[in-house]
């Protein structure tokens, strides 16, 4: 079925049946009746493939991110969704699992099927596989290195510098770190606020208190049970990502050392229920995935301004975990 069979049978033109299709609004309401009548009674389908063809893209973009199972990454995309669905876009969401060599790999397989734009969280800094790409192209949760585009982070540094400082006004000088590899920005930008907060306060950073190897919430549990097996643990722990958090509340819990005081980067499903309640760096995935569409839309739109990068501030909720003081005492807040 073509579109000039839609047109012959509402009786008007195929431009005008086109403009239905595609709701353009200069179109009389009797005119706009009789197309979509035809379209119903013939069954017509639009061809996307040719449609595409001649528009040089498709109705589509493409997000990358690190890992499609992580909740955090889940809100970001689902924000995403939403954001595009209200535009008439879809969106093909796939991940690069920390593979650099995958995540050029992706794009090339994205601008073949002549996607919009994209949305991407970079695992790699060699990002020489977009020099040459005429699609617009917004960056989330990380910066690009060397290659100028719009970029939507949270406030790393300053949002762990507050944790740490809360921390220490509590009493604390031995708190412990737990992060992911520090070659992910967001994880060395967080463990630097660790260090600024503890040189401030003329505290050395402990290299026994410091674990920079927790990919997931397995690891953190292991590298929680060695803080608390040292001769003289920590009295709180930071730690730098939500999913590392799972791992070290467990393990509190189960030895039951609620006298360790906590503060986690990112909520988690019931850090508000616990026994203490986890003291938490509030940070919005979703408002992520929303101002990172909106930066991908005002391009699509035609903005060719600057590079526009976003810094979205972060707020400490205290609930309880991070305000326990030294076991031994300390000066309260």
């Amino acid at each position: 079925m073509r579109l000039s069979d839609v047109a012959a049978a509402a009786e008007t033109s195929a431009k005008t049946a086109s403009r239905v299709i595609n709701g353009d609004p200069r179109v009389s309401a009797e005119t706009r009746r009789r197309v979509e009548e035809a379209v119903d009674r013939l069954g017509y389908r639009v061809d996307l493939l040719a449609r595409s063809l001649r528009r040089g893209v498709d109705d589509t973009i493409g997000v990358i991110v690190e890992s499609i199972a992580d909740p955090f990454f889940a809100a970001v995309i689902s924000e995403i969704e939403l954001a595009a669905l209200r535009r008439g876009l879809n969106v093909i969401v796939t991940s690069n699992r920390r593979l650099p060599n995958r995540e050029a790999a992706i794009v090339d397989s994205l601008q073949q099927r002549r996607v919009a734009g994209l949305i991407i969280t970079p695992h790699t800094s060699d990002l020489s596989y977009l020099a040459s790409t005429g699609t617009p192209v917004v960056f989330v949760d990380r910066h690009p290195g060397n290659f100028p585009a719009d970029v939507v982070t949270f406030d790393d540094r300053g949002g762990a510098r507050t944790a740490v400082r809360h921390l220490l006004r509590y009493g604390h000088q031995r708190v412990a770190f737990i992060s992911d590899d520090l070659g992910v920005e967001t994880s060395r930008n967080r463990h630097a606020g660790y260090v600024d907060a503890l040189q401030e306060s003329g505290l050395p950073v402990v290299g026994e208190l410091v674990a920079t190897d927790c990919s997931d919430a397995a690891m953190a549990r292991a590298r929680t049970c060695e803080f608390l097996d040292l001769d003289e643990p920590p009295t709180a722990i930071f730690s730098a990502r939500s999913e590392t958090s799972l791992g070290a509340v467990k393990v509190l819990h189960d030895r039951k050392r609620t006298d360790i005081a906590m503060v986690s980067f990112g909520d988690f499903a019931l850090a508000d229920v616990l026994s203490p309640a986890i003291t938490v760096l509030e940070q919005s995935p979703e408002l992520l995935g929303r101002l990172a569409a909106e930066r991908l839309f005002a391009r699509l739109d035609g903005d060719h301004s600057d590079p526009v990068n976003t810094v979205i501030p972060l707020r400490l909720v205290p609930r309880g975990s991070g305000e326990i003081v030294p076991s031994g005492g300390g000066a309260g807040a």
